[in-house]
C-alpha cells in the first residue's frame, strides 16, 4: 500500500507541479487555453501558484490539517478543469487530463489515510 502511496503522489505532484510552471509564467500555450474556457488571464499565475504550493504541502511532512486543505484544492482545480473544458464543448482529448489528475489525487489522499496516517 506503501508503494501505491508514493507512486500516486509522486505522478499527481508532477503533474499538478509542472501544469502550475506555465501558469506562472504566462506561457503562451496557458493562456490561450485560459482564454478559451472564458477566464482572465491574470487569474493564471495565482492558480499556478495554488498548485505548487499545494503540491509542496502533500509532500512536506508533517501538516495534516495542511495537507487536508491542499488535497481539497487540487481536487477543486482539477473539478474545475473538467467542468470548464465540457462546459466549452471539448472533446475526450482535453477532458481526459484532468481526469487522470483527479484520480492520481484521491489515490494519493486515500493511500495516504490508509498508509501514512494509519501508522501513528
Amino acid at each position: 500500500m506503501k508503494a501505491l502511496y508514493w507512486t500516486s503522489t509522486i505522478l499527481m505532484s508532477a503533474l499538478m507541479g509542472l501544469s502550475g510552471i506555465p501558469d506562472i509564467i504566462y506561457h503562451p500555450g496557458a493562456v490561450e487555453i485560459f482564454t478559451h474556457l472564458g477566464y482572465p488571464a491574470y487569474l493564471l499565475p495565482f492558480i499556478g501558484v495554488a498548485k505548487i504550493l499545494g503540491v509542496i504541502a502533500v509532500l512536506a511532512p508533517g501538516f495534516p490539517r495542511l495537507k487536508e486543505w491542499a488535497y481539497a484544492g487540487l481536487a477543486f482545480d482539477l473539478i474545475g478543469a473538467f467542468y470548464s473544458h465540457l462546459s466549452v464543448g471539448d472533446g475526450l482529448s482535453m477532458l481526459i487530463m484532468p481526469l487522470i489528475g483527479l484520480a492520481l489525487v484521491f489515490c494519493s489522499y486515500f493511500t495516504y489515510h490508509r498508509t501514512i496516517v494509519g501508522e501513528n
